[in-house]
This record gives structure tokens, C-alpha cells and sequence, in this order.
């Protein structure tokens, strides 16, 4: 193990850590030797070995989300916000709910994560926070206004925070994914893949583990001064 990347006697909480990006970025960090909490609406017990712990929360709910904080009894100092959804449709023909869930937990989600947990690091003078957006927060995609709206909004937290509490030995950077071959991502039609394959510049798109290396990166004393940054994991999709 690399000694930067050496990640012992850290907690770190990942939100939607029970599947697709959220569950490799979990492995890669206890294979590193973090101890991790998850927070998801879904219950991933068992599927992970090592110092996991799961949590059953929804992250729109910011009074369940400082109760799961305060019932922590270790310090956290590194916090993956992951969690996301989609709810794809054109502008003209997207519902009220549509907009309103994929804000609520793709950007207040994280936002509720983040006011619960930063004081900690704040008292510890130490903390690394990644925040999963996405390329297209960057460029726009047809019939994703509600998920590009998000993710870009994500972006702007994510070099807000790094202002507010560099001072506190805090940084705060974001990982943007493109098409990532997930178990989702494999089952969508033929020519959706075909696109993000013609977009990109190399042989293949990203798997899970390549988002979950550089967030890994970025949690570790290897990228200690860099913060507010915008990393693309997208086999070239975005240039």
C-alpha cells in the first residue's frame, strides 16, 4: 500500500455506498484501511467485508441526517457524497416531482451531509471531502435539465466549501464521471452506450473502480494541496 494513500485510522462516511460508484469508492477506501459508514435508503449489509457500517438514511431529511452524525462516536474526516438520481425527461414534459426529487437529492442531499458533518472536521483541523457531479453539470444533456441543474449546482458548492473552510485544513474537490459502466449503465439501450462510446477518445468507457481511484486520490494526503478542483473520469467524453 502506498504510504499517501495509506487511509488507517481514518472514518469516512460515503453516501449511496450500497451500489454502482458509491459501492467501489466503499471497497476501494476499506481496502485502504478506512473504516466507512454508509448512508443510503437502501440497507447493503453484508455485501462488504471489513469496518462498515451501514446506515438507512435519506439524505433529503436533514434532521435523520444530523441524528445518523450524532450517532456516530468516531471522528469523520473523510466524506464521499455520492448519492444521486435520475428522472429524465424534456424540459417541456418534466413534472414538478421530477425536478424537485433529483434537486433535492443530488445538491440538498449533499448539502445536509456536509452542514452535519463539517464541524467535526472543523475541530479536528482536518477533513477531505469529495463530491460526485458529473460531466454533464459541465456541458448540459438534452432531457437532464433537473440532473445537469444539480450537478452544476454541485460544482459551485464544491468550490464554495473549499473557500469557507480551507482555512480549517479542509479540502473540497469533485470527481465528474461520464458514462461509467455500471450493472445500470449496461442495461440501457444499445445506442445510448454506442454515443458515449463515439464521444469518448479512449477504447472504452470508465469502469466504477476508475472513479473510485480518483476519488481515493483525492482523499489522500497525496492531494493535500490541491482543493476546489474539478477532476473529468470520462475516457476523453467531455473534450
Amino acid at each position: 500500500m502506498s504510504h499517501f494513500l495509506n487511509l488507517e485510522e481514518r472514518v469516512a462516511v460515503v453516501t449511496g455506498g450500497a451500489s454502482g460508484i458509491g459501492l467501489a469508492i466503499t471497497r476501494a477506501l476499506l481496502d485502504h484501511g478506512a473504516r466507512v459508514h454508509v448512508f443510503d435508503i437502501s440497507d447493503g449489509a453484508g455485501s462488504l467485508e471489513g469496518p462498515c457500517d451501514f446506515h438507512v438514511v435519506d439524505i433529503t431529511d436533514s434532521k435523520a441526517v444530523s441524528n445518523e452524525v450524532a450517532g456516530i462516536s468516531e471522528p469523520v474526516t473523510l466524506l464521499v457524497n455520492d448519492a444521486g438520481i435520475t428522472r429524465d425527461r424534456s424540459t417541456l414534459k418534466m413534472s414538478d416531482e421530477e425536478w424537485a426529487s433529483v434537486i433535492s437529492v443530488n445538491l440538498t442531499g449533499a448539502f445536509n451531509v456536509v452542514r452535519a458533518l463539517a464541524p467535526g472536521m472543523v475541530q479536528a483541523r482536518y477533513g477531505r471531502i469529495v463530491n460526485i457531479t458529473s460531466i454533464n453539470g459541465m456541458r448540459g444533456k438534452f432531457g437532464q435539465a433537473n440532473y445537469s441543474a444539480s450537478k452544476a449546482g454541485l460544482i459551485g458548492l464544491t468550490k464554495t466549501w473549499a473557500r469557507e473552510f480551507g482555512p480549517k485544513g479542509i479540502t473540497v474537490n469533485a470527481v465528474a464521471p461520464g458514462m461509467v459502466m455500471t450493472a445500470m449503465a449496461r442495461k440501457l439501450p444499445p445506442e445510448i452506450l454506442a454515443k458515449a462510446m463515439e464521444e469518448g477518445v479512449l477504447p472504452a468507457p470508465a469502469e466504477p473502480e476508475d472513479i473510485a481511484n480518483a476519488v481515493l486520490f483525492l482523499l489522500s494526503d497525496a492531494a493535500r494541496k490541491i482543493t476546489g478542483e474539478v477532476i473529468r473520469v470520462d475516457a476523453g467524453q467531455y473534450i
